[in-house]
């Protein structure tokens, strides 16, 4: 599915932004025919013509308020209104882009020498009316429940996601800030006033197979879609494999393991 060389590919320069700002674009990596593949995958996850136990489902909210986005009902039969599909490791077309090489190259740079797991495989979607709109949030802290935040997402682009079309924003930097919040997730609307986050968000426009790199700490969100055109957009989040689940309301998870020690790409 790689367009590029994973070997000869430069990771110096992004690695550095990445470092500096809390992103950093790969441009278009995705090749056309590995585009199509999971574009045709994620519809049909959406409209029932493939399903896995335990997979994850949120319908998005007519209001287009995030907040008002339902939660608990899993499956609502066919529809290309589903907000979020979780779980995609366990589609053979999304875990091999997962594990294509130079993702690995680009963890094994950021993460711990040792194995690597999986956090969380996740679809996010615009539909053609629009979408949620996504406030300024970071993805770590106690609303994981993990001994360690993850550092690492790559967002992966399966569709045109111009400025008006629900794009992701980040604010540069601000992974340097630490968490807003003890748990995590939505920041506070006195700390995006205070940290002047409307003013320093900066928008990522991007075309369909480009990736970008996301620190779990930069704050980041997205709007709706206005094109009429929809949104999709896949993101892996990759963290050490030592890493272990905390929480105690429900059973530990395990994770899903992506990279083993001594298996260089």
């Amino acid at each position: 599915m790689l367009a590029v060389d994973a070997k000869t590919f430069e990771l110096t320069g992004v690695l550095a932004h990445y470092a500096e700002h809390g992103y950093a674009r790969l441009g278009r990596v995705l090749d056309a025919h590995g585009l199509e593949l999971l574009r045709e995958r994620a519809d049909d996850l959406m409209l029932g013509r493939v399903s896995y136990p335990g997979f994850f489902w949120q319908m998005d909210a007519p209001t287009g308020r995030y907040e008002d986005a339902p939660l608990g009902l899993g499956w609502q039969g066919p529809s290309l209104d589903y907000r979020k599909l979780e779980k995609l490791e366990k589609d053979e077309r999304f875990l091999a882009w997962m594990r294509n090489p130079l993702f690995e190259r680009i963890a094994r740079a950021l993460l711990p020498p040792g194995d690597i797991s999986l956090y969380r495989a996740i679809l996010f979607h615009k539909g053609q009316r629009g979408g949620s709109e996504v406030p300024w949030h970071q993805d770590g802290g106690k609303l994981w429940g993990l001994t360690r935040d993850p550092e690492l997402q790559v967002w992966t682009a399966l569709d045109d996601a111009p400025r008006e079309g629900g794009c992701l924003e980040v604010v540069p930097g601000s992974h340097r800030w630490g968490l807003a919040t003890p748990l995590g997730g939505v920041v506070p609307t006195d700390q995006v006033a205070a940290r002047g986050a409307e003013r320093l968000g900066v928008a990522l426009p991007v075309e369909a197979g480009e990736v970008v790199l996301l620190h779990n700490y930069v704050w980041h969100r997205s709007g709706p879609s206005r094109t009429g055109q929809r949104r999709r957009g896949f993101s892996a989040c990759y963290m050490d494999a030592a890493t272990r689940c905390v929480r105690k309301k429900k059973t530990p998870r395990d994770f899903f393991p992506l990279f083993r020690a001594g298996e260089h790409p």
